[in-house]
């Protein structure tokens, strides 16, 4: 059987957590917006609010590869293509991509990591826990949480926002 959350309750809870900050992640989206990229720079910035403890490893990227990249990856229609592409470079995993999209669209995608992929789990949506993503799990997550939204009229990303608060709350023991 599949469960429901409130998702109103958790976005209200969402600030007290450690999640990302949505303003400042959709600040560097319109900075990715005007210029059709990102600079080095920005992606650190975008890794860090997602990721403090793999952040780093985004400025060993040369930064004309992280110019190129993330401007094919605004190009890109195909999600998997794009995942893909930015999973390519250093520091970036399915999670810190999945922000980086965020940042572009908050109404169509949502920031997703071990804690949301839990949270699913416990509502029913997958049969067994996960710690690590790959693109395809992006896929898998998205498409279930898009559903949601539709369902229960929120962004895409409130929705995401919402499952990560609720892993918060209800989680018992560590997370990893």
């Amino acid at each position: 059987m599949i469960n429901t959350i409130d998702i109103s309750k958790y976005l209200e809870i969402y600030p007290e957590t450690s999640g990302l900050y949505p303003q400042k992640l959709e600040q560097i989206g319109e900075k990715y917006h005007q210029k059709g990229y990102l600079s080095k720079e920005e992606l650190y910035q975008l890794a860090h609010l997602n990721s403090t403890r793999s952040s780093y490893h985004v400025k060993k990227n040369p930064a004309a590869r992280v110019e190129k990249v993330t401007e094919v990856t605004y190009q890109l229609e195909d999600e998997f293509c794009q995942l893909a592409l930015l999973v390519s470079l250093q520091g970036v995993g399915t999670p810190t991509a999945s922000a980086i999209l965020t940042s572009l669209d908050d109404a169509t995608y949502a920031v997703v990591d071990t804690r949301v992929w839990a949270t699913l789990y416990k509502l029913g949506y997958f049969d067994r826990e996960k710690e690590r993503f790959k693109p395809d799990d992006y896929l898998k997550m998205i498409e279930l949480i898009r559903k949601i939204a539709k369902q229960e009229g929120f962004k895409v990303a409130e929705v995401g926002y919402a499952l990560f608060a609720y892993d918060v709350i209800h989680r018992e023991g560590t997370l990893h």
